[in-house]
């Protein structure tokens, strides 16, 4: 039998792995090596992607980026989440804020450490990729229309950094045939923003009471329900036309 103090470091291990979502880590992780093995690098062998050191350390420097993300997105959203997700809330304050905090940081370090050792410009992007993180969470998300779109393009971002990575690795005389497959990884970019965008609109839809509580102005407040569908139904009709140019 368990004692009582290791039940309960399994339930505060258990509210962290909530509050980072770790459950999404794997999803993302293999993603982005999804997007370079048939997207981004078609040419190279599925193999030498996977034993890409450097790539590796890109994907879980922007794996750990994204967690540390949903930590200061969890701090600052504790009182909403309290009214529209009061079963995970529980959960999740089993970790103190100060505990969250130290995990943020800690995080974003090991992150800022990685992306040195790949490169001075990958170090540049993620150091500016988690202050966006942090400025989204802190003050942007409250507004209609810009907070919707910035959280789909912060979404998107680490598919751009493996992008940077490999455009910036490509031969001299090959620049010109990668820039022409741009026009099918811009449409594979568009579709996936459409549908994190429908995503972050149907988030604040579920979200309305705790949203109303706590002064934010999404577009369901702002403009109302009715408006915030129709805006839905269009982004849907118009994720047909990127996979209509693929």
């Amino acid at each position: 039998m368990l004692s009582r103090q290791h039940k309960l470091l399994i339930m505060k291990v258990a509210s962290l792995f909530s509050v980072v979502r770790g459950y999404n880590i794997p999803v993302i992780i293999l993603a982005q090596y999804l997007s370079a093995i048939f997207i981004l690098a078609p040419e190279k062998r599925a193999l030498d992607i996977v034993l890409d050191f450097n790539l590796f350390i890109l994907v879980f420097a922007s794996s750990l980026a994204i967690a540390s993300g949903y930590i200061i997105n969890n701090f600052y959203d504790s009182k909403k989440d309290l009214i529209n997700r009061p079963n995970k809330s529980m959960l999740d304050r089993l970790v103190s804020q100060k505990t969250k905090l130290n995990v943020y940081f800690t995080l974003n370090f090991i992150v800022a450490l990685m992306a040195l050792f790949v490169s001075w410009r990958v170090f540049l992007f993620f150091s500016s990729y988690i202050f966006f993180i942090w400025f989204y969470s802190h003050k942007i998300k409250k507004y209609p229309i810009i907070g919707n779109l910035t959280a789909t393009l912060l979404a998107v971002l680490p598919f751009f950094a493996i992008l940077l990575y490999y455009y910036t690795r490509i031969p001299f005389e090959d620049i010109e045939n990668y820039k022409r497959q741009l026009g099918v990884i811009f449409s594979h970019a568009t579709f996936l923003y459409l549908l994190l965008l429908i995503r972050e609109m149907i988030k604040d839809l579920e979200n309305l009471k705790g949203d109303l509580a706590n002064d934010y102005k999404t577009i369901p407040i702002v403009y109302g329900e009715e408006i915030s569908k129709k805006i839905i139904t269009t982004l849907t009709i118009l994720t047909v036309f990127p996979v209509y140019v693929l």
